[in-house]
């Protein structure tokens, strides 16, 4: 006959031996960024866990001692105020909020995605001479695009990042709203169709992971991922120079406008160019020939409007209309008159 201990211990193994296949990269990035961020939570959740873990003890003690076979426990039916249980109920709490609130606050402002790495890692500043690395990401259907701008290359699905280089993404999309998440890295960012989204991180260890698109966002979001790789600098050189020795073509306009169009499970890609104005055009959504792009739309739109105001207030413009208001008339538009009420 097998021991009831032993049977039970049977029953969970199974529970055992799946949890053992997690992945606990999110509480063990190898970014330095994600492992404060990793930091955070852990002291966040201790700080919740001195209110919670005695609250659970406490009703299990006052069900034990006030149980109803318990004839010895004190029985005081016109009881209802103490100032010191007041003082530990309502002062625990708020000590431990405002020191969760300060922690949070400092960690909000230390760690937001655009603020500029002040260093490599813990105990090690970035050198004076260190330059950030720029890759342009884009959210695409269903599929993620990265633009190396200074080294003239782009690939889609893969991304190779020097270890111990300060990383500045800048992230958009193409058509609906993407997070940007690798674990490894840093926190998630959004991408959205016309505006840019910047994060700085920086990657401490070669790693071999993913990265995906952690919010829902259509047909292919579950394919949405991408491999990311750290790699030291050396080897990134290499990487540079065999996508660039691979002919793996010209991301053009053309190229681009094909590669837009939505699909599901897209392999690996590397082009040897890009064009230069490829990532301004598709943030301000004019990849395609006639269309204007979003900037020159809207400072023309600005410029519209200024003119507008200068010729509507010019200095002779306002002399009438404080005489029109002094005389109790209406001034209508630059152009009318001034009429009677």
């Amino acid at each position: 006959m097998i021991p009831k201990t032993l049977r039970r211990g049977m029953f969970l193994s199974p529970l055992l031996a799946a949890l053992a296949g997690c992945n606990t990269v999110v509480m063990n990035p190898s970014g330095d960024i994600a492992k404060q961020e990793a930091q955070l939570i852990i002291v966040s959740v201790v700080l919740m866990l001195l209110i919670i873990v005695p609250v659970m003890f406490l009703i299990i003690w006052f069900a034990y001692k006030y149980r109803a076979s318990n004839t010895e426990a004190a029985y005081e039916p016109d009881w209802d105020h103490s100032t010191k249980l007041e003082l530990v109920i309502w002062g625990a709490p708020l000590l431990i909020i405002i020191v969760l609130g300060l922690v949070t606050w400092i960690s909000t402002h230390k760690l937001d995605p655009y603020r500029p790495l002040d260093r490599i890692a813990e105990g090690r500043p970035i050198p004076a001479s260190a330059k950030p690395l720029v890759i342009q990401a884009v959210a695409m259907d269903w599929k993620w695009l990265f633009i190396y701008p200074e080294q003239g290359i782009a690939t889609v699905n893969e991304l190779v990042v020097p270890v111990d280089v300060p990383l500045r993404f800048k992230v958009s999309a193409t058509s609906v709203m993407n997070a940007f998440y690798v674990p490894e890295l840093a926190g998630m960012v959004y991408g959205m169709p016309g505006m840019e989204i910047t994060l700085n991180a920086v990657q401490n260890k070669p790693v071999t992971s993913v990265g995906f698109s952690s919010n829902y966002s259509g047909a292919g979001y579950s394919d949405m991922r991408f491999g990311y790789r750290g790699v030291a600098q050396g080897d990134f050189d290499a990487w540079v120079q065999s996508t660039k020795a691979a002919g793996g073509g010209k991301l053009d306009r053309a190229n681009y406008l094909v590669l837009e169009k939505p699909s599901i499970k897209e392999p690996v890609r590397r082009y040897a160019a890009v064009d230069d104005d490829l990532y301004y055009r598709i943030l301000n959504r004019c990849v395609t020939d006639g269309v204007v792009c979003q900037d020159k739309m809207m400072n023309d739109d600005a410029k519209k409007a200024r003119e507008m105001a200068v010729a509507r207030y010019s200095p002779q413009q306002a002399a009438t209309t404080r005489l029109a208001q002094a005389n109790g008339e209406v001034c209508t538009t630059p152009n009318d008159s001034v009429k009677k009420k």
